[in-house]
């Protein structure tokens, strides 16, 4: 009775992961511009995915990418509520304990990017150190 609407969803999902990913190539370029060298990007773990890993000389970013169309739906970053800001800051503790660099220097960093449809020029926009660590175990740099 509902397939329509499961292949409705997964076919979007794959459009909207797509569109994903090319925010995301275009985030690390316009970051590499600046002088940054990606580390991981799209990285898998227990308590989600970091969409980029980067160093900004000798501190250590994590950068969510927020990719939209436009801002029918508002700002991209109005999605990085605080739950998401949770599961972000987990995922890079994680990180940090994983390769043993607690005593390196980290933050927090959000690229959005508006693409409009059409071929237009995508508007990028960088939010350097764009929220504290929340919940428990934080970091602290």
């Amino acid at each position: 009775m509902f397939g329509w609407f499961t292949r409705f969803l997964k076919s979007t999902r794959g459009t909207r992961q797509q569109f994903g990913n090319k925010g995301e190539a275009e985030a690390a370029r316009f970051l590499e511009g600046l002088g940054y060298k990606i580390l991981h990007w799209q990285l898998r773990g227990r308590y989600g995915e970091l969409d980029l890993i980067a160093l900004d000389g000798d501190t250590i970013v994590f950068v969510e990418v927020k990719t939209r169309a436009s801002t029918a739906a508002g700002h991209p970053t109005e999605s990085i509520t605080p739950a998401k800001q949770g599961k972000i800051t987990r995922s890079a503790l994680a990180f940090l304990k994983k390769h043993r660099w607690l005593n390196r220097k980290a933050r927090f960093d959000v690229v959005s990017i508006i693409w409009p449809k059409g071929g237009e020029s995508p508007q990028i926009q960088h939010y350097i150190n764009a929220f504290e660590p929340v919940g428990f175990g934080q970091m602290y740099s």
